[in-house]
């Protein structure tokens, strides 16, 4: 009889069951003479007693602006202190942190601030091209005039006021600092009181989902969600509090905020921001300065680092542990970051911002070969299954969806019930719409995603398996396989290929290469040599793009 692609993760972890604000003020007693913050860019270092003191603060002068529990108060910034500080003090006082896409553009943040219900906004001045200013007040032509904390407006009527973290806000919003300077009008009692009304199961972050098609949608996710979640990463890496983990990417996904902030937090580790926003070389300096043992990333970071000159002139000794994740993290790159910067520990996790996010995880004592062909197995205190087109589960080994469920599972999708009821079925699991294998041993192994799948010619094809044997060439530093309409066969692959730097190769010598060594039709009928590949702030490539101008270079106008 077969075994049925089902696991169980460990029980013997128990669940933290407390709020961020507790976790935070059992964290700062216990280490509050320990380094718990280094933002290297703005040059700011905090003890975690130090930190304590700035979060409480910054809670009181949000209680002093009438934020109650329940309130949502986005945040529009790229990585910083301010981010973390808002993080912990809105979880402190009970507001519902609604992270704002760095990336975003007006039409996006009218989006975000209206659906959501956003009460205050804080963001930055601006960031790479974007001006925040500006497009606040071009969104927002009642604020310039309006007394800062007293905005009507009719397309957001439900935003209050902007707070800027520009010493200089523009006209009609209120600086980080005068906010700080309110914060004595409520006591250290007060805020106590409000935070003893808490409960661990309330909502207190909604993250909006890059969807391909459509709008948006709020991933709404509790205290209990994303404190356990990096929790219980944490305790998958061996964090303590002599752990200094350098985190490059972005604060307003997941990855940042709960991976890296909330996974340091519960164990005292020391978070350390190398900048605003990624740089290969700054990153490799920080850990190299700061004697990091943990390091974060996206594969299309790790290929950068690994791509960098300055790689080999830096001492990365002190490096143990750390993350790859955010998307299908390639073998060839899996093995060179455990050899060449010193990350022999290094674990996959796999996840969505529905599930907090991580559902799967390798562990530190897994064989190579586990670490570099699958996601790991079920983290604890989660399911995992894996279901046919019908939603029986189906054989070890065999394809299918793969499903979540349990604490990390999120709420819902913010005042979007037919969503939420589409993604999260009556049993409570989370359908992640990736495909999917489990083994024997409970590891899961994603094959693609289901709207990724290729038919050629009645073959199924799995742009992973593709792009994981293009990785053997020596040549090719990064690939993303997508297929496009064929009139002939139904669809044709076309393989958009990154070079190391100094390297070259043509595309009749890389279909050569194929040949012979994988089938016939899954040779990339196209391919694409590219310097880069579009993506997402948070460094996920986006293939419905690369769809899109694949077909427009690839498939001639029919007459």
């Amino acid at each position: 009889m077969s075994i049925p692609s089902y696991t169980c993760g460990p029980q013997d972890k128990p669940l933290l069951a407390m709020t961020i604000g507790e976790a935070f003020d059992q964290t700062v007693a216990r280490f509050p003479d320990r380094e718990a913050l280094v933002a290297r860019e703005q040059d700011i270092r905090m003890t975690w007693s130090e930190l304590g003191v700035l979060v409480n603060k910054s809670a009181r002068a949000l209680l002093a602006l009438n934020i109650k529990p329940g309130d949502r108060v986005g945040i529009w910034s790229p990585n910083c202190v301010q981010w973390l500080v808002t993080q912990f003090a809105t979880a402190k006082v009970g507001a519902i942190l609604v992270n704002i896409n760095p990336a975003y553009r007006t039409t996006e943040l009218e989006y975000a601030l209206k659906q959501s219900g956003c009460a205050w906004l804080i963001s930055a001045s601006s960031f790479k091209s974007s001006n925040y200013h500006a497009m606040i007040s071009d969104l927002l032509p009642e604020l310039a005039p309006a007394t800062p904390g007293q905005l009507e407006s009719p397309r957001l009527p439900k935003l209050q006021g902007i707070i800027s973290l520009s010493d200089k806000p523009a006209l009609g919003m209120m600086s980080w600092q005068s906010v700080l300077s309110g914060a004595h009008v409520i006591s250290d009692e007060a805020l106590a009181e409000v935070s003893r009304t808490l409960q661990f199961d309330d909502a207190i972050n909604i993250q909006y989902t890059s969807g391909t098609t459509g709008f948006p949608k709020g991933a709404t996710l509790s205290h209990y969600n994303i404190l356990n979640n990096g929790y219980m990463v944490g305790e998958s890496l061996g964090l303590t509090e002599h752990d200094r983990m350098v985190i490059p990417v972005p604060l307003y996904h997941c990855f940042g905020m709960v991976m890296g902030n909330l996974g340091a937090l519960t164990h005292g580790s020391t978070i350390i921001y190398p900048g605003a926003a990624f740089d290969p070389v700054v990153t490799l300096q920080t850990v190299a300065e700061e004697k990091a043992t943990v390091l974060y990333g996206v594969p299309t970071m790790f290929i950068a680092m690994l791509d960098s000159e300055e790689l080999p002139n830096l001492d990365l000794s002190s490096l143990r542990t750390g993350i790859m994740a955010g998307s299908i993290c390639p073998i060839e790159v899996m093995k060179r970051v455990m050899s060449d910067m010193h990350m022999e520990e290094v674990q996959i996790a796999y996840g969505m911002t529905e599930t907090s996010p991580v559902s799967t995880q390798t562990a530190a004592n897994d064989s190579i070969e586990h670490r570099t062909t699958s996601v790991g197995r079920t983290q604890p205190n989660l399911e995992s299954k894996i279901v046919n087109d019908e939603g029986r589960i189906v054989p070890r080994g065999q394809i299918g969806e793969l499903c979540t469920r349990g604490y990390s599972v999120m709420l819902g999708y913010w005042n979007n019930p037919e969503a939420t009821k589409d993604a999260i079925d009556s049993a409570r699991w989370m359908h992640t719409g990736d495909l999917a294998t489990m083994d024997d041993d409970g590891y899961v192994k994603i094959v693609g995603r289901n709207k990724d799948m290729i038919i050629r010619g009645g073959e199924n094809i799995y742009p992973r398996e593709i792009e994981e044997f293009l990785y053997t060439h020596e040549c090719v530093a990064d690939v993303q396989v997508v297929g496009i309409p064929c009139e002939k066969f139904g669809e044709e692959i076309v393989a958009w290929v990154q070079l190391h730097p100094g390297d070259s190769i043509s595309i009749d010598d890389l279909k050569e290469y194929c040949k012979g060594k994988i089938a016939h039709f899954k040779v990339p009928r196209f391919i694409k040599f590219v310097d880069e590949f579009p993506m997402t702030i948070s460094g996920k490539v986006q293939k419905f793009k690369m769809r899109d101008i694949s077909v427009e270079e690839f498939c001639p106008p029919t007459a």
